[in-house]
C-alpha cells in the first residue's frame, strides 16, 4: 500500500491544483453493496483502486484514480440501513426536523438518490406531501402501499432532463460523494430549482474528517471518489448558486449535513480553516498503517486459538474491512439484519452473509461490530439470541 505519487490534478470543488497526494489503497472492489449469489462471483467482482489527493485550499479529498465507467447502480446494488432500529430513528428525527423547521406540510418534495425510497417515504407520510425519486436501484414491490400511492420514483439518474422536476423540498443523501465532478451535479439541482427562493435543498454526505481523525478507515471505498469536509460542502453550493442557511455535523460526527437556499448568484461560502485538517491529514497514512497491522494481529492471535470470528455489519464498512485484512478461516461469516443482503457472498470474498440467528449455529467466539453506533442494538440481538461472543469494535 505505497504513498500515492504526485498528482497533478485539479481539484473537483474548487479547481484549484494546490493537490497533494495522501494515500493509495489497492484492489478494492469496486462496488461495496453489489449483492453477489455465489462465492465465486464474489470473488470476481471488478476491483479497483484509491489513489487519495488533498486540496490545500478548500479541504476537498477525492479519488484521482476514479473510473465511472466501471460504476453500475442496478436492482442488485443494496446499501439501505433502514432495517436498523437505531438509524431508522436518527432517519424519522431527520424527515421530521426538515418538515417542521420548512414547513413541508402538504407540499410536494423530489429526493434525488432515493434507493428503495425510505427516505422519501417517510417525507411523504409525516408531512402529508408528495414525491418523486430518482433512483434506478429502485425495487417497487418493496414499498409500502401507503406510501407508493404518494411517490413517484424514475428509475433512473437524475440529470438534466429531469430539471422541469420542482419541488418544495430537494433532499439528497449520500449520492454526491459518488460523482466524480460534483459541480455539475449541483449545477443541474440549482437549474431545477430554478426561480424558486422558497425552495429548500438538503444534502447529506460522510464526513471526511470522521474518516481522518477518528479513524473510520473502512469507509474509503471505491465507490466514494469524493470525501467532503465542512468546508468542501459549503463551497460546491456556494460556487453554483446556493446560500449555506444550515450545516451540522450528524450521526454522532459520521455524516455532514447542509441546508440550502437559491440565490441569483454565487455567495459566500463558510470561512475556510483547513489548517487543522492538514494536520490531521498529515497523520493519517502512519495511523492508518497502524490500525490496519493491529487487526491483522486480531487474526492471527485467533487463528493460533484455533477460534473465529463474525463481523457484523455487511456495508461498505465491512466490505472494506474484510477485503483490506483478507483474514482467512478466522472469520467465518458476515451478519447482517437486512433480509435482502442475507444468503448472498460479499464482495471480493468468499464469505457468506447470514442472518443473526445463524451464529447459534456458527460456533464463534467474537463479533467484530462494524460502526460502534450500533453496539447496544446488536449487543442486544446477541443476548436474545442466548449467546455471549467478545464483542470488538473495528
Amino acid at each position: 500500500m505505497p504513498d500515492a505519487g504526485t498528482a497533478t490534478v485539479s481539484c473537483p470543488v474548487c479547481l484549484s491544483r494546490a493537490v497533494e497526494p495522501l494515500i493509495t489503497i489497492t484492489d478494492v472492489p469496486v462496488h461495496c453493496n453489489v449483492l453477489w449469489d455465489t462465492a465465486d462471483k464474489a470473488l470476481g467482482a471488478p476491483r479497483g483502486s484509491l489513489n487519495l489527493g488533498f486540496c490545500t485550499v478548500c479541504g476537498h479529498v477525492f479519488n484521482t484514480a476514479f473510473d465511472p465507467s466501471v460504476m453500475e447502480y442496478t436492482q442488485s446494488y443494496e446499501n439501505s440501513l433502514h432495517f436498523s432500529p437505531r438509524f431508522q430513528a436518527y432517519a424519522t428525527a431527520l424527515a421530521s426536523r426538515l418538515i417542521a423547521t420548512y414547513g413541508i406540510r402538504g407540499k410536494h418534495v423530489i429526493d434525488i438518490g432515493c434507493g428503495k425510497g425510505d427516505f422519501l417515504a417517510m417525507l411523504c407520510l409525516q408531512g402529508e406531501n408528495t414525491g418523486v425519486g430518482f433512483d434506478p436501484s429502485y425495487v417497487p414491490e418493496n414499498t409500502d402501499a401507503a406510501a407508493a400511492a404518494k411517490m413517484e420514483i424514475i428509475r433512473d439518474f437524475y440529470s438534466p432532463r429531469y430539471t422541469h422536476y420542482s419541488a418544495d423540498l430537494l433532499t439528497c443523501r449520500h449520492v454526491l460523494e459518488h460523482i466524480q465532478y460534483p459541480r455539475g451535479f449541483v449545477r443541474n439541482v440549482r437549474d431545477a430549482v430554478g426561480n424558486r427562493p422558497e425552495s429548500i435543498v438538503f444534502f447529506e454526505v460522510p464526513n471526511v474528517m470522521y474518516t481522518l481523525k477518528d479513524l473510520g478507515i473502512w469507509d474509503l471505498i471505491y465507490e466514494h471518489c469524493s470525501y467532503f469536509s465542512q468546508w468542501s460542502l459549503a463551497r460546491v453550493f456556494t460556487e453554483e448558486g446556493f446560500e449555506v442557511i444550515g450545516h451540522e455535523q450528524l450521526y454522532e460526527g459520521q455524516f455532514l449535513g447542509i441546508d440550502l437556499k437559491p440565490v441569483k448568484a454565487s455567495s459566500a461560502g463558510l470561512p475556510v480553516d483547513v489548517t487543522a485538517m492538514a494536520k490531521d491529514v498529515a497523520q493519517f497514512v502512519k495511523k492508518y498503517r497502524a490500525k490496519v497491522e493491529e487487526w491483522r494481529e486480531v487474526f492471527a492471535a485467533l487463528r493460533r486459538r484455533g477460534e473465529r470470528a463474525a463481523v457484523w455489519g455487511g456495508g461498505s464498512k465491512g466490505v472494506m474491512f474484510l477485503n483490506t485484512l483478507k483474514p482467512g478461516d478466522a472469520v467465518a461469516c458476515m451478519v447482517d439484519i437486512n433480509p435482502r443482503k442475507q444468503g448472498m457472498f460479499v464482495a471480493g470474498t468468499s464469505y457468506p452473509i447470514v442472518s443473526p440467528e445463524n451464529l447459534r449455529s456458527m460456533n464463534v467466539s467474537s463479533v467484530i461490530i462494524m460502526n460502534a453506533i450500533y453496539r447496544q442494538e446488536i449487543q442486544g440481538q446477541i443476548t436474545a439470541l442466548g449467546l455471549s461472543p467478545e464483542l470488538m469494535i473495528a
